[in-house]
C-alpha cells in the first residue's frame, strides 16, 4: 500500500528525504500561530482548568526551593497541605523556559511565555510520532496529510493550547510515538520506542495505563502470530521495565513511595517488571508451535493479574481511593468522567467522529495490506485504534487519544479516496468531489453540522453561569484580593487553585482526590447550616469567605441544597458573624470576613 501513490519527481523526492526537517518547520509555523492567535490568554496568564493552574504553582514551589520529591501544595489546606500525585517530568520544561526567559523579561513575563510556550513542545513530538506511522504504513508522501487531518483532532488539539500545561500534552505525545513503535518495521527500535514512551507516559501519570496495557497486549499477539517478532518483544519488556523503575527513581515523589494506586507507586512499578520481565523471558524462550505460545502468554497475563488481585487488593477498586461520599458528591458527577453517551449530542458527535471513520480506514487498510508486508503492523494499530475508540465508551476524556490515533486510518482512506477524486474526468468530481471528500475523511464537516444543522440557543441560566466562569478566575477580578493581609479564604473548590495562582491568598481545597477530607468540609460547610459553616471554617483557620454567583458550583450548592448555609447567602440571608468586604464597582465576586 505504501508505494501505490508515491511520485518519483525531484519534489516528491525532497518531501520524503525530509520529512523529519519539513514536519519541525511546520511545527514551528503551527506554533508561531497559535501563539499569536492565543496572545490575550497568555497575557492575562488564562490557565483555564484547575490542573494548569496547579501545575504553575507546582513549577514555582520548585523554583522556589521546594524539594524535588516533595510534590505538597502546602497554599492548599494549609498548614499541613496535601500531597499531589504527579511528577516532576511535565515540570521541566516550564521551569527551565521561566530560568531562561526571567533575567530578560522579568518573573511575569517569563511565566506567561512559558505558559504559552511549553504545551506546544509536545505537539513537535507527536506531529514527528503520526508522520512516521504513515510513512510507514501509508505511503512516504502521506505524512503532510497526517499532520493536516491533526490540526483538524479538536479535542486532541486543546491539550497542545498555549496554556495548557497539564501532562495531557506529553502524554499525548508518547501515545503518538507508542504507535509509532507499534508500525516500525525495525523490530528492536520499535520495541525500545514502545517500552520507553509506554514507561515515561506512566511516570508522567496513570491516565494512560489501558493504552499501555494494550500496547503490551498488543506486543504480545504479534509474537503469538509470528515468533519473528521475538526481538521486539525482548526489547519491549526491558525498555518497560527498566523505563519505568529508572522513572520511579528519578521522579516519583516522597508521597508516592506508599502503595497508593494513583500513580506510579511501588504497586504499579512492580507490576511493569514483573511484565516486562516476564515478556523478556517468553521471547527468549520463544516456541515454533503457535499453540505453545499463545499458552504461555496466557499464562503470564493470569501471572500478573493474580500477583496484583493478592499482593494489592487495595487497588482492585477505583484507582483514587475516595470514600463513598466523595465518589457520589463529587467524583462521579466530572463531566469528563462520564461516557460519550452520556453529554449532549453535538459534544458527542464532534468528539466520536473522526475515531468512527479512524477505524473505518484502519479496517480497510489492514483487509488491503493482508498477505503483505505491513499487515501485522496495521494490525496493531487497527488493535490500538478500537481500544482508544472503545474507552469512549467508559470516559469521555479519552476523546483527545482517540482522535490523535484515529489519524493513520483516516490518512489510508484519505490516500484511497482523494486521489479518485483529483483524477476523476469529471470536473465537478474533481472540485466539490474532492473538497467534499476531505471534509469527510477528516471529520471537518461535524463542525458545520453542529454549528448550522440545529442553532444552540443556551438558556439565560448556562448564559449567567458562562459569564461567571468567564469572569471570576480572572486576574483583574482576584488581584484586588492582593490589598488584604495574606490569609486563608473560603472558597468554592474549583476557585480554590486559581486563588492561590493569582493572589497571595491560601484556600481550603481544591479539586483533586488526595484532597478528599477538604472538599467534604467545603461541601458540607456550604450545603448544612449557618453553624457548620462557621465551625468547619474556623477548623481551617480561614477568615475571609469570597463567592461567586452563578458560578457552577455554586447552582449546584443552590439547587440541590436550597435550606444550606449558601443557598441561603445567596438569597440574601447573612448571618452576623459574616462581615462584607468592598469590592470595586463590577467586580463579579462577592467577600465576607468571618469573624
Amino acid at each position: 500500500m505504501n508505494n501505490r501513490h508515491d511520485g518519483d519527481t525531484p519534489l516528491a523526492l525532497e518531501v520524503n528525504r525530509n520529512w523529519r526537517s519539513l514536519t519541525l518547520i511546520a511545527w514551528a509555523l503551527i506554533a508561531l500561530f497559535y501563539l499569536w492567535q492565543r496572545w490575550p490568554a497568555i497575557h492575562w496568564l488564562s490557565l483555564g482548568d484547575t490542573d494548569d493552574n496547579m501545575r504553575l504553582m507546582q513549577v514555582r514551589a520548585l523554583l522556589n526551593g521546594q524539594g524535588w520529591y516533595d510534590l505538597r501544595q502546602y497554599r492548599l489546606n494549609p498548614p499541613l497541605g496535601f500531597d499531589m500525585h504527579w511528577s516532576r517530568i511535565v515540570d521541566l520544561p516550564i521551569a527551565g523556559m521561566i530560568l531562561a526567559f526571567r533575567p530578560f523579561v522579568g518573573t511575569a513575563l517569563a511565566e506567561r511565555l512559558a505558559c504559552g510556550i511549553a504545551p506546544l513542545l509536545p505537539l513537535s513530538v507527536a506531529m514527528l510520532g503520526l508522520a512516521f506511522t504513515v510513512r510507514r504504513l501509508v505511503s512516504p508522501l502521506a505524512w503532510p496529510l497526517a499532520l493536516i487531518f491533526l490540526l483538524m483532532c479538536t479535542a486532541t488539539m486543546l491539550m497542545f493550547m498555549p496554556e495548557r500545561i497539564d501532562h495531557h500534552g506529553w502524554q499525548l505525545a508518547c501515545l503518538s510515538l507508542t504507535v509509532a513503535g507499534l508500525a516500525d518495521p525495525q523490530q528492536r527500535r520499535g520495541g525500545i520506542i514502545v517500552g520507553l514512551a509506554s514507561a515515561v507516559s506512566l511516570s508522567i501519570g496513570l491516565e494512560m495505563l489501558p493504552y499501555a496495557a494494550g500496547a503490551g497486549a498488543i506486543m504480545g499477539l504479534r509474537w503469538i502470530w509470528d515468533r519473528a517478532e521475538a526481538p521486539r518483544l525482548t526489547v519491549y519488556g526491558l525498555a518497560l521495565a527498566g523505563g519505568s523503575a529508572i522513572g520511579y527513581v528519578l521522579f516519583a515523589s516522597n508521597a508516592n513511595a506508599v502503595l497508593r494506586c494513583d500513580a506510579l507507586t511501588p504497586v504499579w512499578l512492580s507490576v511493569m517488571i514483573e511484565a516486562g520481565a516476564l515478556l523478556f523471558i517468553l521471547a527468549r524462550i520463544n516456541p515454533d508451535l503457535r499453540w505453545v505460545r499463545f499458552v504461555l502468554a496466557a499464562a503470564a497475563g493470569v501471572a500478573i493479574l493474580t500477583a496484583f488481585a493478592l499482593v494489592f487488593p487495595q487497588c482492585l477498586g477505583r484507582p483514587e481511593q475516595v470514600s463513598p461520599e466523595l465518589a457520589a458528591n463529587w467524583l462521579n458527577n466530572v463531566r469528563e468522567a462520564k461516557p460519550i453517551y452520556a453529554h449532549p449530542w453535538r459534544g458527542a458527535l464532534s468528539v466520536a467522529t473522526l475515531p468512527v471513520i479512524g477505524m473505518i480506514g484502519a479496517i480497510i487498510a489492514t483487509w488491503r495490506a493482508w498477505r503483505s508486508d505491513h499487515f501485522a503492523a496495521w494490525a496493531a494499530v487497527l488493535l490500538f485504534t478500537l481500544l482508544a475508540s472503545g474507552l469512549l465508551l467508559w470516559q469521555v476524556r479519552a476523546g483527545a487519544a482517540a482522535q490523535m490515533l484515529a489519524v493513520p486510518g483516516a490518512v489510508a482512506l484519505g490516500w484511497i479516496v482523494l486521489p479518485w477524486c483529483l483524477g476523476n474526468r469529471s470536473v465537478l468530481v474533481r472540485v466539490f468531489g474532492t473538497v467534499v471528500a476531505f471534509l469527510v475523511v477528516s471529520g471537518a464537516f461535524v463542525g458545520f453540522v453542529v454549528q448550522y444543522a440545529v442553532p444552540d440557543k443556551p438558556s439565560k441560566g448556562t448564559k449567567a453561569v458562562n459569564r461567571a466562569g468567564a469572569s471570576c478566575p480572572t486576574i483583574p477580578a482576584l488581584a484586588v484580593l492582593d490589598k488584604l493581609p495574606p490569609q486563608t479564604i473560603f472558597t468554592f473548590i474549583d476557585l480554590g487553585p486559581r486563588l492561590i495562582t493569582l493572589t497571595h491568598h491560601s484556600a481550603v481545597a481544591g479539586p483533586y482526590h488526595r484532597n478528599g477530607d477538604a472538599i467534604l468540609d467545603v461541601q458540607h460547610a456550604f450545603t448544612r447550616t449557618a453553624d457548620d459553616f462557621h465551625a468547619i471554617a474556623r477548623r481551617h483557620g480561614a477568615t475571609l469567605l469570597l463567592t461567586c454567583p452563578n458560578m457552577s458550583e455554586s447552582t449546584v450548592y443552590t439547587v440541590r441544597y436550597q435550606n444550606g448555609f449558601y443557598a441561603r447567602l445567596a438569597r440574601g440571608e447573612t448571618p452576623t458573624w459574616l462581615e462584607p468586604l468592598p469590592l470595586p464597582k463590577g467586580s463579579p465576586l462577592k467577600l465576607w470576613r468571618i469573624r
